[in-house]
């Protein structure tokens, strides 16, 4: 008997605003990569050879869609599975006119490693993954071994892998896995500062204000 493979999120039923079903319905078959096994021409998508990002879990699309405004020289692949965080993305990528930016809504661990070739990518980023805080659930985290393998040979030479996440104990579970991964060497002694090109999230701000850290892992593929 086989089992389900083990998701690291939950489909949970939130508010789908008229804006983002019109932005969900209108820009998503043109901006959209529909979920393929086979490995993904970055220079047929975005019509130009350009280092090429991958976003996981790109949320409701406010960091992910001001770092692609912000560095128009590169080109982003934001996975995400909630279709109103997806409708939000679409709209502020409609809004200020991106070109750089495609979406795929669905699983990350399988697009990585299906649709994405190996060493191809400049860089991927986990900013602020559901942290699964219940002891019984930490098997639900995202970054476990066999996905930092996965990321790893997805990087190219001198290609980064960036997790940022508020709350300390996975920190240092992120920080350990990531030590143990062949190939992968840390870009600082332990924790990374912020770099100043990730913006700080609205939820972020909050948290810092309310006292809360947060924590910064940058590798980076030898």
């Amino acid at each position: 008997m086989t089992h389900p493979p083990i998701r690291s999120y939950v489909l949970r039923q939130g508010r789908f605003s008229p804006a983002q079903q019109r932005a969900y319905a209108e820009l998503m078959p043109r901006l959209g990569l529909p979920y393929r096994p086979q490995p993904l021409d970055f220079k047929e998508i975005f019509g130009r050879h350009a280092p090429v990002i991958v976003e996981v879990g790109s949320g409701m699309g406010e960091t992910t869609a001001r770092i692609a405004a912000e560095n128009p020289g590169n080109d982003y692949i934001a996975i995400e599975v909630h279709a109103p965080g997806i409708g939000s993305l679409l709209r502020r990528v409609e809004e200020e006119g991106l070109t750089n930016l495609r979406i795929v809504q669905h699983d990350a661990v399988e697009v990585l490693r299906d649709m994405v070739p190996a060493g191809s990518l400049a860089g991927i980023h986990v900013f602020f993954p559901d942290p699964w805080p219940k002891k019984r659930h930490h098997k639900r985290r995202l970054m476990q071994p066999a996905f930092a393998l996965l990321a790893a040979t997805r990087l190219a030479r001198g290609g980064r892998l960036h997790v940022a996440t508020d709350w300390q104990e996975y920190a240092e579970q992120i920080l350990e896995v990531l030590s143990a991964v062949p190939g992968l060497a840390n870009t600082a002694p332990g924790f990374a500062p912020r770099p100043a090109w990730r913006p700080e999230t609205k939820f972020e701000q909050r948290g810092r204000r309310l006292g809360h850290g947060v924590w910064d892992v940058l590798f980076t593929r030898e």
